[in-house]
């Protein structure tokens, strides 16, 4: 088949468009408004993208009648919101605090989580996750869609602090993605989980491209 899919409908059932940039990985974010009220949600357009400086992005999709999500007025009104690592032990917690709630209505409140704060700002984390970022706001691209729900808020934030639990670090002091069970994104209401690996090098590269490949540099 072939679909031309800013010009013709979706000839599945299904959607196959996000079904295929899989698997993504979920931004479970926190943040804070400036009155205090703490939020968390999870965004699975999120990525990183550079490691000089450590930056990161999501994008956030309008609801269908207009507002713009929480956590991005959180993060343009107070500078700050954290990244905590979704994982295969916390997947039932990530999928509660994707609950539309008043802004009133902390998603915490429903959570079997601990809290504990971050360091540049009062902003919850979730202390059971074994990575969390600190992320200061950079910018905010809006790109028009073709309606509201498709208008989407893409945001920009440097890396300022990060939060390792010692316990997933290997004796090589690498991250244990194994033992750390990340979750990820499909489609659908379709989501899978790391448990296994495996490695490759890239052909001729010198020292230098093998190291910073690594993350070694």
């Amino acid at each position: 088949m072939k679909w031309h899919p800013q010009s013709e409908p979706n000839p599945l059932p299904y959607s196959p468009f996000k079904a295929s940039t899989v698997p993504r990985p979920i931004g479970w974010l926190s943040s804070v408004d400036t009155e205090g009220c703490e939020n968390i949600a999870p965004y699975s357009q999120w990525q990183n993208l550079t490691f000089d400086p450590p930056m990161v992005m999501f994008s956030a999709n309008q609801y269908p009648d207009g507002r713009r999500k929480d956590t991005v007025l959180n993060a343009e009104q107070t500078g700050w919101f954290v990244w905590n690592m979704a994982t295969y032990d916390l997947r039932e917690e990530v999928n509660k605090s994707a609950m539309a709630l008043e802004h009133s209505d902390s998603e915490w409140d429903h959570l079997d989580v601990t809290k504990e704060y971050a360091d540049h700002l009062n902003i919850p984390m979730v202390k059971e996750s074994p990575l969390k970022f600190e992320c200061k706001y950079k910018t905010t691209l809006r790109i028009p869609g073709n309606s509201p729900v498709g208008t989407i808020d893409l945001v920009v934030a440097d890396v300022e602090t990060i939060h390792i639990d010692d316990a997933v670090i290997d004796d090589e002091g690498k991250l244990d993605i194994l033992k750390i069970k990340p979750i990820a994104r499909m489609g659908y209401f379709d989501y899978t989980v790391v448990t296994e690996k495996f490695e490759m090098r890239v052909p001729g590269s010198d020292s230098a491209a093998q190291a910073g490949l690594e993350g070694s540099a």
